[in-house]
């Protein structure tokens, strides 16, 4: 079949059903082998064969056997494999996963063809709207009871079905009588575009892998934003790599808009030590860094295992490790070494949360034995890059309304170290930065009035692309934290036929919720404030540590992973990660009292207001964290009082109940 010259090819065999079932099967494996472009294991080459043989026995109705596309090995960049065949037939899009040799059917293979599916149906452009049926087969297993069954969901898809290799021709019959819609154009549907929406960790592990921005993100409006700002820290770096200047830019963003993604992809870009522009990713936030890590490393592994190599985990540890690195051990390095750093280009993630002065100089007098520290952190880290003799790029990548502990500066503070320090360093902003909240403070406008300051359209995200089923979802959050409720009530009603969000008083209801929305490896979990210490009635209790590699990473069996919903995880363990499904369980830390929010703290045997207006920006900065960590839905929880228990009184919690369900939410 001829195809465009603007089509991306992203199988590796691809034929119609007729040609396939009549060409040389030795043939088609050939072709296998050559699209491979490496050594194939006797084993894939074994499981080739025996799905080419299992297919060639397909009985199909020769009306449709005219059109029907075969293709085999389909690159799903978002998820990092390939699924084994899809079969387009009729009016049904099938999508088949042997498991060669099994005669059982594990959960993790349901899940797999699942995730194939779900992909397709979100991701694919030209899958949207077409019916798509995802079948798991093991070639072992005797004939199963067939079994299409729908879930509930808008999209029309149905639970993964089961079968033996001798009744894949009735789950194809069957399965086209399922569904009532117009016939599939393969070759319209193989010049759809590929737009995913991955979470960060699907994203570090495919940019890792070699794939381009471009590859895995959306290539709507807000995706091309990614795009066109990782092309424009591009040419600054350039130009003072050029010009031999040292320059620090800042990139902002609404919360979910992609501002790691872009700090990720231009670090991978910039890997090569020997390279002028070689770069590192710093943060601040541990979990975040050590999520991302153990999943880069167990990926490298997975890799290297499928192609037949060996790779022990502690050497891709060790690559890792200089891609992402926590910023306190890259400060720590510079405490003790007054050399410049190897890396020209440091981009640092959540710039927002640095230090201040104040908590830097405890902080090094405390745990560095530095009586006379006197740097905040972005001054200290500046003053790192700054040793360069030549040139030197710092790329702040910022989050606004996100800094929840203790000393964190702000973006005020990176003002700060360039007036005090470094003045003859250039600034890159966006305009929308210029015109934000920010505007006048003293030290924000004495930034925007010096000579080397320059406004950039290209450093702002304005679309988050974090959750792909509704943008506005920050939008809303905003609302709620602000208690504007005639826009938070319309934002809702524009949300809530892609984003459910759902409400209750009971965490078993909200558990069952969860459950049923997840589909595959849909990642769901429990998020609470790290202040919500009333929660222990209902068996949470944020004193106890998570683990958030486990909780993030681990699977359906593991109880201390979040699918378990039995370990919780706060504001510190997930932000700047994600969930498909979140349940916010909401505590008396934050209440609602008249026209506006209460804070509190609990100590000892009560709780206790706090005054501090920086304390309480935290405090809701927290929730917004966690109201904002779902990419599909969520279910919040606020908890019924206890009249019998002083420290859980009813008023602590309806009228903030009262409040959600007044918006619209859906109570369950």
């Amino acid at each position: 079949m001829e195809r465009a010259s603007n089509i991306v090819r992203r199988w590796m065999y691809g034929a119609n059903l007729l040609d396939f079932i009549r060409e040389d099967a030795s043939a088609i494996l050939g072709e296998l082998a050559l699209e491979s472009a490496g050594d194939i294991e006797t084993t894939q080459r074994n499981a080739w064969d025996e799905q080419i043989r299992i297919l060639k026995a397909l009985s199909i109705p020769e009306s449709l056997s005219f059109q029907a596309r075969i293709y085999f090995e389909l690159t799903v960049p978002r998820l990092g494999r390939r699924a084994d065949v899809v079969l387009i037939v009729g009016h049904v899009m099938f999508i088949l996963e042997f498991k060669v040799g099994e005669a059982s059917f594990l959960r993790s293979a349901i899940d797999q063809v699942w995730d194939y599916a779900l992909d397709f149906k979100y991701f694919h452009e030209t899958s949207h709207h077409i019916s798509i049926l995802p079948v798991l087969i093991a070639t072992n297993a005797p004939d199963q009871e067939l079994r299409f069954e729908g879930t509930g969901h808008s999209d029309g898809l149905i639970c993964p079905v089961i079968a033996s290799p001798s009744q894949l021709s009735t789950v194809i019959q069957k399965g086209l009588a399922q569904f009532d819609a117009p016939t599939i154009d393969p070759a319209k549907w193989e010049q759809g575009r590929y737009l995913p929406t991955p979470t960060i960790v699907e994203a570090a592990r495919a940019l890792y892998a070699g794939h381009r921005v471009e590859e895995i993100s959306r290539s709507d409006a807000g995706a091309q934003n990614l795009t066109v700002t990782a092309a424009t820290i591009d040419e600054i770096i350039e130009h003072s790599r050029k010009e031999s200047r040292k320059t620090i830019c800042f990139v902002t963003g609404v919360p979910g808009a992609g501002k790691t993604l872009v700090g990720l992809d231009v670090a991978n870009r910039h890997l090569d030590s020997e390279s002028e522009t070689y770069s590192v990713f710093l943060s601040g936030n541990g979990p975040l860094v050590a999520v991302l890590r153990e999943a880069l490393v167990r990926d490298q592994v997975e890799r290297a295992l499928q192609v037949g190599q060996v790779i022990r985990k502690s050497s891709a540890k060790k690559k890792v490790e200089t891609f992402i690195q926590n910023v306190h051990h890259f400060r720590d390095e510079y405490l003790r070494d007054s050399g410049a750093p190897l890396e020209h280009v440091v981009l640092f993630d959540e710039a927002q949360r640095a230090w201040n002065l104040e908590q830097t100089s405890a902080f090094m007098q405390r745990k560095k034995g530095k009586a006379n520290f006197q740097f905040s952190e972005p001054e200290f880290l500046i003053s790192c890059l700054d040793r360069h003799q030549d040139w030197c790029v710092v790329v702040c990548l910022v989050g606004g309304g996100q800094e929840i502990n203790t000393g964190e500066g702000g973006i005020g503070e990176w003002f700060d170290a360039v007036l005090r320090r470094f003045q003859m360093w250039d600034v890159y902003m966006s305009r929308e930065l210029a015109e934000s909240e920010y505007r006048g403070a003293t030290e924000f406008d004495a930034i925007l009035a010096r000579q080397g300051t320059h406004l950039s359209q290209g450093l702002h995200l304005a679309t988050s692309i974090r959750s792909f089923r509704a943008e506005r979802v920050s939008d809303f959050v905003r609302d709620v934290l602000d208690v504007e409720v005639a826009s938070a009530r319309e934002t809702l009603g524009e949300l809530l036929e892609r984003y459910p969000i759902a409400l209750t008083r009971e965490l078993s209801s909200a558990k069952t919720w969860l459950r049923k929305q997840a589909r595959g490896s849909e990642r769901y979990g429990i998020v609470v404030s790290s202040q919500a210490e009333r929660l222990k009635p209902h068996a949470i209790d944020v004193r106890v540590k998570t683990d958030p590699v486990k909780w993030f990473l681990e699977g359906t069996d593991d109880t201390r992973s979040s699918y378990y919903l039995e370990d919780v995880a706060t504001e510190f363990q997930v932000q700047g990660l994600e969930l498909d499904w979140a349940c916010v369980v909401w505590d008396g830390d934050l209440r609602l009292s008249g026209d506006g929010w209460t804070h509190h703290q609990f100590r000892g045997k009560r709780w206790q207001r706090i005054n501090k207006p920086e304390r309480q920006r935290y405090l809701e900065n927290a929730y917004r964290v966690l109201l904002t960590r779902a990419r599909q839905g969520m279910v919040v929880v606020v908890p019924y009082g206890d009249d019998e228990d002083p420290t859980r009184a009813p008023e602590y919690y309806d009228p903030t109940f009262d409040y959600l369900k007044s918006l619209g939410l859906r109570l369950i």
